[in-house]
């Protein structure tokens, strides 16, 4: 079982969104079958055995032991991940995409960067495991307590500074067997928190 996959065909994403399915995903986090799942969400077997099968369709959940009992077979099933994160690219043409974005500085662009990184790197991923591969990723997520906007300020011109310095020295796109690499620098308010109201400027 993965710890997580990413979900990008529009049928797996309405099969995973279903309340019934998504329930039983979550309960086949440890292999059950479907006797033992009607007995947790309170359904008839008939009706588990039905989502089973969609959910089995879209490679949601996998068969992983059977059992005889009589001249019944029972099927022990399990999720083929703990989480899922539905792709953008389940929307097709409606899923959100940075280059439609007119303001560069608004919270719908970074939104929609979020999403590129995720439909991208999504694609990427099954196709590293596809190929018994590891994706190189870097990820780097830390929290920042500013003082006042002035220093949010400074800390923006140095960290965009940098940045374009250390990119400045490393992007060589002619050089033999060269690979591009997006890189993708967000910041935004911690969200539960209440935010200080900042003084206007006139």
């Amino acid at each position: 079982m993965l710890d997580l996959d990413v979900i990008d065909d529009p049928a797996a994403a309405t099969a995973a969104l279903d309340p019934i399915k998504a329930r039983l995903l979550a309960e086949l986090a440890e292999p059950a079958s479907a006797a033992a799942l009607a007995q947790r969400v309170g359904l008839a077997r008939q009706k588990v055995n039905y989502h089973l099968r969609g959910l089995e369709a879209h490679g949601l959940v996998r068969p992983v032991e059977e059992r005889r009992w009589g001249g019944l077979t029972e099927r022990l099933m399990v999720a083929s991940a703990a989480s899922y994160v539905v792709s953008p690219g389940a929307l097709g043409p409606l899923a959100a995409d940075p280059g439609r974005a007119a303001d560069r500085l608004s919270a719908g662009y970074m939104i929609a960067l979020a999403a590129r990184i995720v439909r991208e790197v999504g694609v990427l991923w099954r196709q590293a495991r596809d190929s018994g591969k590891r994706l190189a990723t870097l990820s780097i997520d830390t929290e920042i307590s500013f003082r006042s906007a002035a220093e949010r300020a400074a800390f923006t011109g140095e960290l965009s500074r940098a940045i374009a310095a250390l990119a400045a020295r490393y992007h060589d796109p002619d050089a033999s067997g060269a690979r591009p690499h997006r890189l993708v620098v967000a910041a935004y308010p911690t969200p539960g928190e209440p935010q200080p109201k900042e003084p206007s400027c006139h």
